[in-house]
């Protein structure tokens, strides 16, 4: 390690004790979420299962509140629920990287565990320079730097190249990474390697001229391709979506193409895209497998440029966090997001059970489930035409379900740092089943298993702990609870 990279690292260290109690005072400091423990965290980075447990790297500016020169935050866990903080990973020290260790992957190799990032350098004229880096570590904690593995861009890109997901398959690395074309249009390229010093483009996997997308975004950020239950899989965030109607409505988008992946002639031919989550918060996920062979996602619980200046956790020297992680299946023909089983162990004592739950236009609650650090799941929904359903959070966030030939799903709140109500909105042919993950700060509803989901942040008042329901249904739906643990 550079004097440079220790420096930075300590100074990094210092204003995170320095500003400990100023950031736990926040009265939305998450319980159980992963957040930075002071400054900006963004995009989950090299999440990997590797040796016994999970690491999570985040983007991370320890020195303010707003997007700068970012380190990787690191933290890790043996059951995906309690998250221990380990020593910085990665602090921008050397000339490949002075302006941010950005976004990047991670992989097994050899028995050491590698990252692979992207160094982001920016001259005195603002030009910007991009150098994809690898990192190793034989104990998971210390990483040493071994510089660019590629330190030019493609013909034809702009320096807007970067987001490198790695992984081997029958003996050769492959990586998919964002970028840019000379003409501003977004794409996905495919690299691959014997070695993983030596890269060669295979081609353009996928990009926003490709058929049948036409323009499609002028940047693909954070892409990620994977197979799972015989489908093959494509995730990226594509910016520069025009909204479409309850579509795009963020100022990014993240979502799935599900396809068919060449891997010899460097080609990814698409299915339709779909958002991946469609609530406020929700970009630039990372997908890793488990030791039992499930694929998990976590994504970051924020937009770029979307009201970042206004969150309340400011004046505590921190903003945004992760999502909690998801178990993703291909079900079909749709992908599902389903809280991971380990979850399960946030639930304190026996749960709350109302049943036989009858209507009420006037709001109602039942005994027992309040509180702001709270699951809430219902079951035996069966919405009939005409039946809606509103389940009002802390007075602050309201998920409304109304049926007629489908049922339309809207989420609704209030601006962030405002008076005006927002919403987003989403649909399925008919709801069974809802859990809703409420923390200090945030909120996570899926329906159906995962079918569905809406993630936001949700700034009630801290003292309104109460959940009411309203509505007109025929079927009586059993409605459960749980008290969550702060795992802090």
């Amino acid at each position: 390690m550079t004097e440079t990279e220790k420096n930075l690292i300590q100074q990094a260290e210092e204003v995170a004790r320095d500003q400990r109690q100023l950031v736990d005072a926040d009265p939305y400091r998450q319980a159980f979420h992963i957040m930075p423990p002071v400054g900006l965290l963004n995009d989950p980075n090299g999440w990997i299962h590797w040796q016994g447990r999970y690491h999570m790297f985040y983007q991370w500016n320890p020195f303010a509140v707003t997007h700068g020169a970012k380190f990787w935050g690191h933290v890790s866990s043996t059951d995906l629920v309690h998250w221990m903080e380990e020593p910085i990973a990665l602090a921008p020290s050397e000339w490949y990287e002075k302006n941010g260790c950005y976004s990047g992957s991670a992989i097994d190799r050899d028995g050491e565990l590698t990252l692979m990032y992207t160094g982001n350098v920016k001259d005195d004229e603002g030009n910007r320079f991009s150098y994809q880096c690898t990192a190793v570590s034989r104990d998971g904690v210390h990483f040493k730097k071994q510089g660019p593995v590629i330190d030019s861009l493609p013909k034809g890109y702009t320096a807007h190249f970067r987001d490198p997901k790695v992984w081997e398959e029958d003996g050769v690395c492959y990586m998919v990474i964002g970028a840019q074309t000379l003409k501003e249009e977004g794409r996905v390229l495919l690299y691959r390697s014997e070695n993983f010093r030596d890269w060669s483009l295979v081609g353009p996997l996928i990009g926003s001229q490709q058929e049948p997308l036409g323009d499609f975004g002028y940047m693909w950020e954070c892409p990620d391709v994977f197979r799972l239950d015989g489908q093959d899989i494509l995730i990226a965030s594509p910016q520069g979506l025009a909204s479409d109607g309850t579509n795009y409505l963020n100022r990014f988008q993240a979502g799935y193409f599900p396809g068919t992946l060449n891997l010899s002639e460097g080609i990814f031919t698409p299915g339709a895209f779909t958002e991946l989550d469609k609530g406020f918060e929700f970009y630039a996920p990372q997908t890793t497998e488990s030791a039992d062979g499930r694929r998990i996602m976590v994504g970051w619980m924020g937009v770029p440029e979307q009201a970042e200046d206004r969150h309340p956790t400011l004046e505590h020297s921190w903003i945004h966090c992760l999502t909690l992680p998801r178990e993703l299946t291909w079900v079909n023909g749709k992908l599902f997001q389903r809280p991971v089983q380990e979850l399960e162990k946030l639930r304190t004592g026996n749960p709350i059970r109302h049943t036989g739950v009858t209507r009420s236009i006037a709001p109602f609650e039942l005994e027992g489930i309040e509180g702001r650090t709270l699951e809430v799941q219902l079951s035996g929904v069966d919405l009939q035409a005409h039946d809606y359903l509103d389940i009002n959070l802390h007075n602050e966030t309201v998920l409304k379900l109304s049926m007629m030939e489908a049922c339309d799903i809207t989420l609704e709140r209030t601006v962030i740092g405002g008076d005006a109500r927002e919403q987003r909105y989403g649909s399925v042919d008919q709801v069974a089943e809802i859990r809703i993950f409420l923390d200090r700060s945030s909120v996570e509803i899926f329906i159906n298993d995962g079918e569905l989901v809406f993630s936001s942040r949700h700034f009630a008042d801290p003292k309104n702990q109460a959940v009411t329901f309203a509505g007109d249904w025929l079927s009586e739906p059993v409605i459960e609870a749980w008290k969550l643990k702060d795992t802090r």
